[in-house]
This record gives C-alpha cells, sequence and structure tokens, in this order.
C-alpha cells in the first residue's frame, strides 16, 4: 500500500498530518536557537517517518493515532522554544511551580506510545494483551532511560547555552530521573486508558 493511498483510507491520519505539518512549519520559523531546533526535531522527524512506515502495513486505531500526535506536537513546539522558555506560565501557575513544566508535560505524552505498541501486539496476535500492555511499558521505560543518555551526550559535546537549552534541566540535578519517572506515568496511563476501553468494548 502507497503512503497516498494510506492517507486517503486513513483520515484521522491525514488530518493529524495537516495540523502537524502546520505546527512544523511555525516552529521552523525564527526558532529561539536554530542549533537546538535542528537537534530537538530530528527525533520527532524519525518518529513521523516510523508512523507513516507502520501505518501502511498496520492501521492503528483513531485513539492511537491521535496518542502518537501529541508527543509530536509538543516536542515540536518545545524546539522552537527550547523546552525551559516555552510560553507555559498559566500551567506552572495552576500547580505552583516557579519551574516551567512544559518539558515534564511533553515526557508525560511520550508514554503514551506504550499504546499503539500494545495495540499493534494484540491486534496482530503476536502475543496476550497482558503480555503486549507489559512489552509496551518496558519499551517506553527503556527509551526514556535512552533518551536522557542521548541528551547528556549531546548537552556534553554542545556545551555552553546550547547544550543546557538542549538538556533542559533547569538547575534540577534530579532532571533526568523526573523525567523517566513522567514517561512512566504516561505510559500507564495509556495502558490503564485500553483497559477501559477493552473493557467497555
Amino acid at each position: 500500500m502507497t503512503f497516498i493511498t494510506t492517507l486517503k483510507q486513513q483520515p484521522i491520519l491525514l488530518l493529524l498530518t495537516i495540523i502537524y505539518s502546520a505546527v512544523f512549519l511555525f516552529s521552523a520559523f525564527d526558532p529561539i536557537s536554530r542549533a537546538v531546533w535542528v537537534a530537538e526535531i530530528l527525533p520527532a522527524l524519525l518518529i513521523l517517518a516510523g508512523i507513516f512506515y507502520m501505518a501502511t502495513r498496520f492501521e492503528f486505531s483513531k485513539t492511537a493515532y491521535i496518542l502518537m500526535f501529541v508527543w509530536l506536537t509538543l516536542h515540536t513546539i518545545g524546539s522552537k522554544y527550547t523546552f525551559a522558555d516555552v510560553p507555559f506560565d498559566w500551567f506552572n501557575n495552576l500547580i505552583g511551580s516557579e519551574r516551567n513544566n512544559f518539558d515534564r508535560v511533553a515526557h508525560f505524552s511520550i508514554g503514551f506510545y506504550a499504546y499503539p505498541i500494545a495495540e499493534y501486539l494484540i491486534k496482530t496476535k503476536k502475543c496476550s494483551a497482558p503480555l503486549a500492555m507489559a512489552f509496551g511499558l518496558f519499551t517506553l521505560m527503556s527509551v526514556a532511560a535512552g533518551y536522557e543518555i542521548v541528551e547528556w551526550w549531546y548537552a556534553a559535546i554542545a556545551g555552553g547555552e546550547e547544550g543546557i537549552a538542549f538538556l533542559g534541566s533547569q538547575g534540577d540535578i534530579w532532571d533526568a530521573q523526573k523525567d523517566m519517572l513522567c514517561d512512566t506515568a504516561g505510559a500507564l496511563s495509556a495502558l490503564l486508558l485500553m483497559l477501559i476501553q477493552r473493557k467497555n468494548g
């Protein structure tokens, strides 16, 4: 199945792609740091390419597609401003925090990918539903840890303000651990949603 045919047959994917394209163009126009934007946007584009590749071979549910595009959108917005500088005062004030927590929300949303991973394994009958969900959870936890290592590696090489902006720790020595916790919490939330849907379905 070609990609164009896939978009025609899966209107939710077409709609989300159009919305994301607008967000991408917004992020590409005059970002705070072009170097940070490039470093941050590359993972998003790789994930997007992976979604498109899988979509030509497997039709995810609307819920799965929406959950996958939440992180893509948040991460792309973060690439424009750098995560520490995204205009997010309303949320920070809501939870009474002086820290910009946009990156925490974005990390929470990447956990949502546990849902499509589990959905794929269940629908293709690769394994039982409980095992598929466990695999989705542990996959996201592993990716979360791996990404923190990549962040540290890039920040150490880039150095200076660029490295600090990419790392986005905002002075928190436990930033990496808290980010991984947010990833895990997002995965658990997505899998809980799946459980509720399966129970009500």
